[in-house]
């Protein structure tokens, strides 16, 4: 065995100062200790400790901790090994150790640390001597010891105030002494936290919280007295106690009761110093783990034995108790012991030593020896003063409750008996709850003998007066209240036995025993025959009471455990002195009238000249006068000598006053002065010394009183010289009764007394007891507010017993209204009132802080103490929270705190710190705890691992078992804990704490898990899926309608998104697949029809059920983030795209080859209409707001709106734009035709809203993808009818070419006939083929496919029968065709063989055959909408070539200027200028130009007529490309073109010029253009030939200058670039086509010659 000395020196730490409040823990073999908590970086400790060693393999783990609000933090940890530690018998300097952050583990011990930190401690560790030395060895020390204890005290240790040199070490002592600054003080308490009861920490690192509470603080090393080896042999036995006395209000903080004895007479009487001793520290921690420790209030400590005359007193039951042998050796003879006979059995029933007989003699020695070395150094101060005794002289015991207490104290063991088992017991472990005055047998012994005569004569049974009305001859004065008796006769009663006098109203307050009274005065009066009458009257009484109320002096005996001849013979000896009275009674009074508060202001002025009058008996004496001042103070000292136990002493405050009135009132009353309060008080009510705050009360109703006045009173009884106060007596009987009820009887349950009414808080027992104390109360002057402070005391012993917190609670609640609820007659605040208590201030605010504080740490865990399976715990829950909000209240209302920490708030944060640590434990156990409580028990499964029962990146298990614990825990809270405490419900609700911490930790760890999980992903996704579900139900259920998340966007998607991203990867490979197979089943079974009301194959219904249901997981993840959602959005909409654009590509390339069956075209076409339908319906599911079903039955109100757009722009639509008609199959009888791109957009739009853009995006273009899809299919299906439709347009103009004759009124039935007869080829084959359509095509294909035959249908019309083509080259043969006038003959031989032109009666059969088809094709409304007929270009170019044929000349020119605006380089390169002498830019802009001509234009019109003329001169023209190997003669020819011309000159011609390329003309034409058409109208074709003679001129070039162009300048230069040839558009072809074949038109054959020009490709050779 080895002793382990270290030393804690201090710490430097990193970081702010304010930062750190830290304390030092040492632990090895099972044993802890804990300096005390030191703030700043720098923190010093300077603290010594002891341990036991038997094993050197193991190490000193030391652990520096911050302490914290609620839980502590680990600042670092180190580990020493004992192997390495040196044998040394001299403190050294120390060591600096680095702290790590973490320890390192080997089969459950620690072996080492590891991650450095800054940090950094100071430590002195060494071996001292051994313990287990020889017997005989330790026999030479003890007989050392018993010489050096024969010296004088005063020889041996002189007293020394220089105490700086080093102490002795304690033998093994780990409890030291209590600092100044230590970290237990718990003033503020309610600001921290003073344990954690949670498990250890899944990770073990510096965050984790302390959970260790057995903190022993040592205090200053100075405070070590040389004798304090010697006082008390065990340095463990020690009891380090105040060393000040308590002031009245701090007096007694802990126990309130003590006793006296000769020893401290003798201190009192010498007026010297004496120690407190009210604050031992009954309960140490060794024995508790409830983390509180009792605080010194920032006093020092000091032995607990009374110093006298500077010298220490040990008791000899201290040194008997070690063994009988050494107790003989070690008698200690000095005065204070013999005067101290009492103090010898204090510690006879202590518990027995924890170690041999051997080695309590070695400790005995060795401390011994140690003191004696060091005799010489405490010799050379001779003067010195013992550290303890406070300098100067003083007062004696100092208040009503200051009383020295020399209870017996416990030995502490040593350190290594000490076990770290935390076994939280049902009270508070601290001395201010502990009952001290059970172990006080001196003190009990009293209160018994004053109990028993409180009880046998008790006052409530107290004789009567016989009251009788009497006459007063002399000026008489009323007992009572001491007012004159006024009146002629009959002014006040008399009592006929004893003679007292009073008021008539005073009757019932006087409260004197009669009897008493009587024998007092017959004594007196030498009556002795009265006087025996009267002891035996009194004597029948108290028979009469002992025969009745047996049970209550039984009672008595049983609580003080007398035997039963001692408790007959007192019985006696208290009768004999009750019959004794006042007679052989007397007392010596000290009272000392300190100060007032809270007067009345009887002045003018708004203040009062108080004084205070003071009246013992017949003795009356008066302070002096305090002026103008409503809170006097006094201070004078009185001294009476009172013969008469029921003599009253009567203190009344005046109002000096020095005026006529006043003087007056002397002359009649004998008082000149305002009366201000008086209060009156039984002689008989007191004891010893007192300091008490009394109320002032009335004398008469009128009085107008407030305030309290404080007096100091010491009464010295005849016998009783040094006993406690009544109140310390009335707190032995209290504490004791209580006891004897709950330990005794209750075996630790306290008994609730059953109770009704108002008062009923004031019942603290069952009937004898309470009758016990309130005798006793009523006898000695115990106020009901002591009593129930002292109950409420004794309560907080056990209050976490049943039934307990409600009764505090209450008791509290009366407490608190006792001081706070001031009444109208005092103006004296709470505060003030409730430092007036004689339970104390101090000591009543310390019992509720560290109740409080208790209260914290047990709601804390109110899982463990308050189970919901017990209503009776519940309900105690509920009560526990009560007296919290009391203790607030009182807090509040009577300590007048400005922010107490609000009840709501310490109950919500005690919650969350159980649920914190529940939710560590269910962590930690979830293994365990899942297994037990959801799965059946299986003896044959085997046992999982260890390692494997908590989370593993190798599966997934241990967090649903996580979450199902969870759910327990807030289930468990709502439904038990939430309807008890709800006495907060806008600030608490428990379930809602419950769910909000349970979700913020496990949000953490899951946080964490998942993050692991990413790195290396060694699970399914599936069961990643699977988890994401359990962790949304979790939310969704419990968290996500808490005010805190309420509208927060949580984060529990972000731990998933890539593990639903790796699942969609999956899943797109498995659509992918399914789509295939899907496919591959379809064409082997052909392509079937999935019903006989389904259109469209299975391969489509699979496709999107697979996709439907891979969304619907997706959608039942209930995604609220919508980032994350729309990455999920975007995966999934590739999903989609890639799958149906597969399916859409194999379809296409497929359709070819089905394009002859019957069905299976239609088939196709129906199965990528459904895709599109489908994919419209995800849309919907996926985000958009508007409903397809909606969007269906809005279509035909959209669709006749845009008709009637449609019909008043009146302009073609293009074949996109009708290309989509979705008709939904639920519409009835109307179908809806929509334009595709329209639907689309709208639809899209919505969608895009509430989906992400991108998805939308991704979905928008699928859309019209396979929009493009379904219309190149059903291009490819229509184009294939194409040959036959020619065929049939073949027969009808044969047909159509055959009808002749004129068109009249007479045969339009003929018309009618002609063209149903024309169209009987077409209509026989739309017969055939659309019936199979209509029976295999759903509504929408079988209108796109209608479509496009009508499209093919109106196409072939024109190109075959109106205007019909010969070739792709048409236009060049007309151009060439037309060079000549003459040769136009060659244009109509051309176009006789494809067809001819057409009669008006032919025109008329195909107007009437158009209606025909147009009916056909719209089928009653089944087909295609009129208005998409109507407003088909198709159509519209037919109805326009047929209309050609009727218009004129002039009018088909007139439409040729009007739409052809780019007839020459695109209608580029013209540039004009104001005249021609200002040049424009260089270039024109064209691309290969072949020269240019400028042309001056003046347009006219005649302001009267409206007749219009064109000046046209020609200047010139420049830059010619004309190759030729002759003469080169240009010229310029300018022809006016449009109409209404026919009779005016068209045509002007200039002068050529000689091989000129450049040629200048200045040639001027004058046209005439009438004024029935606009100058828009008309334009100028300029063209630049080269002359040639005997053969046709040659073509240059070509310009085209239309008037609408310069009409708003009206005159300006033209510059043109030439071109080779004339372009048009169809429109203009068209009208080329009707001009053409009318050879007989003179301006039909000349325009169209003109606009056939085109340059020669032979140029000039």
């Amino acid at each position: 065995m080895s002793l382990l000395c270290v030393r804690v020196k201090k710490a430097k730490l990193q970081g702010p100062p304010d930062k750190f409040n830290t304390y030092v823990t040492l632990k090895v073999q099972n044993v802890k200790s804990t300096t005390i908590t030191v703030r700043g970086d720098q923190p010093c400790w300077e603290q010594d400790f002891m341990f036991e060693i038997n094993r050197l393999d193991l190490g000193l783990i030391v652990e520096v901790w911050n302490k914290g609000l609620i839980w502590d933090t680990m600042v670092g940890t180190t580990w020493i090994p004992l192997k390495s530690v040196q044998q040394s018998e001299e403190e050294g300097s120390g060591d600096w150790i680095f702290l790590d952050a973490e320890v390192l583990m080997k089969a459950d011990e620690i072996y080492g640390t590891k991650n450095p930190t800054p940090h950094r401690v100071l430590l002195d560790t060494r071996f001292e001597l051994p313990f287990d030395i020889p017997d005989d060895e330790a026999q030479y020390w003890t007989g050392k010891l018993e010489r050096i204890n024969t010296m004088r005290i005063d020889d041996e240790y002189p007293l020394q105030d220089d105490v700086q040199s080093r102490p002795l070490p304690f033998a093994a002592s780990q409890c030291s002494l209590d600092d100044q600054d230590s970290a237990v003080d718990d003033r503020d308490s309610d600001y921290r936290s003073e344990t954690s009861n949670s498990l250890p920490p899944r990770y073990h690192t510096t965050a984790q919280p302390n959970s260790s509470m057995h903190q022993y603080p040592m205090g200053p090393r100075q405070q070590h007295h040389p004798d304090s080896c010697t006082d008390s042999v065990h340095s463990f036995d020690l009891d380090y106690r105040d060393q000040r006395g308590n002031s009245p209000v701090e007096s007694s903080r802990f126990g309130s009761s003590g006793n006296l004895s000769q020893a401290s007479s003798q201190l009192s009487e010498t007026g010297q110093e004496s120690t407190g001793g009210s604050e031992l520290e009954e309960s140490f921690h060794s024995y508790h783990s409830t983390g509180f420790h009792p605080s010194s209030n920032g006093q020092h400590r000091t032995n607990g034995h009374l110093s006298i005359n500077g010298h220490s007193t040990v008791g000899e039951q201290e040194i008997n108790r070690l063994s009988p042998e050494v107790g003989r050796g070690l008698k200690i003879d000095t005065p204070a012991e013999r005067g101290s006979s009492k103090l010898q059995r204090f510690h006879d029933d202590g518990p027995p030593l924890p170690f041999s007989p051997s080695r309590v003699r070695w400790l005995k020695a060795i401390n011994k020896v140690r003191v004696q070395l060091r005799e010489v150094r405490d010799e050379e101060e001779p003067n010195a003063r013992q550290a303890w005794v406070k300098p100067g002289g003083g007062s004696g015991l100092y208040g009503i409750d200051s009383m020295p207490d020399l209870r017996k104290k416990k030995p502490i063991p040593l350190v290594s008996d000490v076990s770290l088992v935390q076994a939280r017991k049902a009270g508070i472990a601290s001395a201010m709850a502990a009952r001290s005055s059970i172990k006080d047998e001196e003190l009990k012994n009293h209160v018994y003998k004053k109990t028993l005569q409180a009880l046998i004569y008790p006052i409530s049974c107290t004789t009567p007066h016989n009251f009788e009305v009497w006459t007063a001859t002399t000026p008489t004065y009323c007992y009572e209240c001491e007012g004159l008796l006024w009146g002629i006769a009959r002014q006040g009663m008399r009592c006929s036995e004893c003679g007292v006098k009073c008021h008539e109203k005073c009757q019932e307050l006087l409260n004197a025993d009669c009897l008493q009274r009587a024998a007092e005065k017959s004594s007196k009066h030498g009556a002795e025959d009265r006087t025996q009458n009267i002891i035996m009257a009194m004597k029948d009484r108290m028979k009469i009471r002992e025969r009745n109320k047996p049970e209550i002096f039984e009672l008595i005996r049983e609580v003080y455990v007398i035997s039963k001849a001692i408790h007959a013979q007192q019985m006696k000896t208290i009768k004999q002195s009750v019959l004794d009275g006042t007679s052989k009674w007397s007392a010596k009074i000290t009272i000392t009238v300190v100060c007032a508060q809270g007067l009345q202001a009887k002045d003018k002025t708004g203040s009062s000249d108080p004084y205070v009058t003071v009246q013992v008996g017949k003795t009356k004496k008066r302070t002096k006068t305090i002026y103008g001042n409503l809170n006097p103070v006094w201070d004078e000292k009185y001294h009476f000598e009172c013969h008469n136990s029921s003599d009253r002493i009567k203190v009344r405050v005046w109002d000096e006053d020095d005026d006529i009135k006043s003087r007056v009132k002397q002359r009649l009353k004998r008082e000149s002065d305002d009366f201000l309060g008086q209060s009156i008080i039984e002689v008989r009510t007191l004891s010893g010394e007192m300091d008490v705050w009394y109320n002032l009360e009335k004398r008469t109703d009128k009085s107008a009183v407030s305030g309290a006045i404080r007096l100091q009173i010491n009464v010295e009884i005849k016998g009783e010289e040094k006993v406690a106060p009544y109140h310390v007596q009335y707190t032995c009987l209290h504490e004791n009764l209580f006891h004897h009820s709950t330990d005794v009887l209750g075996q630790g349950v306290v008994k609730i007394p059953e109770a009704r009414g108002d008062d009923a808080w004031k019942v603290y027992f069952d009937d004898v007891a309470q009758e016990i104390v309130d005798e006793f109360a009523m006898r000695y002057g115990i106020e009901s507010i002591y009593q129930a402070m002292t109950h409420f005391a004794c309560l907080s012993s056990k209050y976490m017993c049943p039934g307990v917190p409600a009764v505090m609670s209450t008791l509290l609640a009366n407490i608190n209204a006792f001081y706070a609820h001031t009444t109208a007659s005092t103006n004296v605040s709470a505060s003030d009132r409730f430092a007036a208590s004689n339970f104390g201030k101090e000591r009543f605010v310390k019992l509720l802080d560290q109740l409080h504080n208790s209260l914290r740490i047990d709601l804390s865990t109110y899982r463990n103490h308050f189970p919901a399976s017990s209503k009776d715990r519940l309900q105690d829950l509920k009560s526990t929270v009560d007296l919290l909000t009391s203790i607030t209240f009182f807090r509040m209302k009577v300590q007048e705190l400005q922010s107490p920490p609000r009840a709501s708030q310490v109950v919500r944060d005690c919650v969350k710190a159980c649920l914190n640590s529940t939710y560590d434990y269910i962590f930690n156990n979830c293994h365990e705890l899942y297994s037990r409580q959801y799965q059946p028990v299986d003896t044959n499964k085997e046992e999982l691992p260890l390692e494997e029962q908590g989370p593993s990146i190798k599966n997934l298990d241990f967090w649903p078992k996580l979450i199902m614990l969870i759910v327990s825990i807030i289930e468990e809270d709502r439904n038990s804990y939430t309807p008890v405490l709800n006495q907060f419900p806008q600030e608490l609700n428990v379930g809602k704490v419950s769910a909000e911490v349970m979700w913020t930790m496990f949000a953490q760890d899951m946080k964490y898990g998942m993050e692991e999980h990413e790195k290396h992903r060694l699970c399914k996704s599936t069961d990643y899926m699977n988890l994401h579900f359990k962790v949304k139900w979790l939310y969704n259920e419990y968290v996500k309608e808490l005010p805190n998340f309420t509208g927060v966007v949580p984060d529990y998607p972000s731990w998933f998104v890539q593990f639903v991203l790796q699942w969609l990867d999956e899943n797109e490979d498995v659509s992918m697949e399914f789509m295939h197979g899907a496919l591959e089943r379809d064409k082997k079974d052909g392509f079937q029809q999935t019903s006989e009301h389904a259109l469209f194959s299975c391969s489509v219904v699979d496709i999107f059920t697979q996709l439907n249901q891979s969304f619907e997981i997706i959608r039942k993840l209930d995604c609220p983030d919508p980032n994350v959602l729309a990455q999920y959005s975007r995966r999934f909409s590739k999903t989609i795209a890639k799958v149906l654009l597969q399916y859409s590509a194999i379809l296409t390339k497929s359709f070819p080859s089905y394009i002859d069956k019957e069905k299976i075209p239609c088939v196709l076409l129906n199965n990528v209409q459904q895709l599109r339908i489908q994919l419209e319906r995800m849309f919907e599911s996926m985000g958009a707001k508007q409903i397809a079903r909606e969007e269906a039955q809005q279509n035909e109100e959209v669709v006749e709106e845009e008709e009637e757009e449609a019909g008043e722009e009146e302009k073609a639509v293009t074949d996109d734009e009708e290309a989509k008609a979705m008709a939904d199959k639920e519409k009835k009888d109307e179908p809806v035709e929509k334009t595709e791109s329209a639907f689309e957009e709208k639809k899209l739009e919505t969608a895009g809203k509430k989906m992400d853009s991108e998805a939308s995006d991704i979905l928008n273009d699928l859309q019209v993808k396979l929009n493009n899809v379904l219309d190149e299919l059903s291009s490819t299906f229509g184009n294939s009818f194409q040959s036959r439709i020619n065929e049939c347009m073949r027969q009808m103009a044969s047909l159509l070419y055959q009808i002749k004759g004129p068109l009249n009124a007479n045969n339009k039935i003929q018309v009618e006939a002609d063209s149903d007869n024309m169209l009987r080829p077409l209509m026989d084959f739309l017969d055939g083929r659309l019936t199979l359509f209509a029976t295999v095509c759903e509504k929408t294909v079988l209108k796109r496919v209608l479509k496009e035959l009508w499209r093919i249908v109106m196409s072939s019309l024109e190109k075959t029968i109106v205007l019909p083509q010969g070739s792709d080259t048409f236009g060049a043969q007309i151009l060439s065709a037309a060079k000549e006038l003459g040769q136009l003959s060659k244009l109509k031989d051309h176009m006789a063989g494809e067809a001819k032109s057409l009669s008006p009666r032919q025109c008329a059969v195909m107007d009437v055959a158009l209606d025909t088809i147009k009916q056909y094709f719209h089928a009653g409304g089944n087909g295609l909408k009129k208005a998409f007929l109507e407003k088909s270009p198709e159509l519209s170019s037919l109805r326009h070539a047929l209309s050609l044929y009727t218009q004129t000349t002039d009018t088909l020119i007139k439409t040729f200027v009007t739409t052809q605006h780019a007839q020459v380089h695109n209608g580029k390169g013209i540039r004009l200028t104001p005249n021609d002498k200002i040049q424009p830019s260089r270039g024109s802009g064209v691309d290969k130009p072949i020269g240019e001509v400028s042309v001056q234009i003046e347009l006219h019109t005649h302001p009267k007529s409206g007749e219009r003329k064109v000046t046209a001169r020609v200047i010139g023209a420049s830059d010619l490309k004309w190759q030729t190997s002759g003469m080169f003669r240009p010229f310029v020819e300018i022809t006016m073109i449009g109409p209404h011309l026919s009779d005016k000159k068209r045509k002007f011609q200039t002068k050529s010029k000689n091989n000129a390329w450049s040629p200048k003309f200045n040639e001027t034409f004058h046209f005439v253009l009438g004024n029935q058409d606009g100058f828009e109208c008309y334009e100028l074709q300029v063209c630049v030939k080269d002359y040639c003679f005997g053969r046709a001129d040659r073509v240059v070039g070509l310009a085209v200058i239309q008037l609408r162009e310069i009409t708003a300048k009206g005159n300006c230069a033209c510059w043109c670039p030439l071109g080779q040839r004339i372009y048009m558009d169809d429109t203009g072809l068209t009208a080329m086509r009707i001009l053409s074949q009318r050879s007989n038109d003179d301006v039909a054959k000349e325009f169209v010659k003109l606009k056939s020009e085109t340059r020669s490709a032979e140029e000039g050779r």
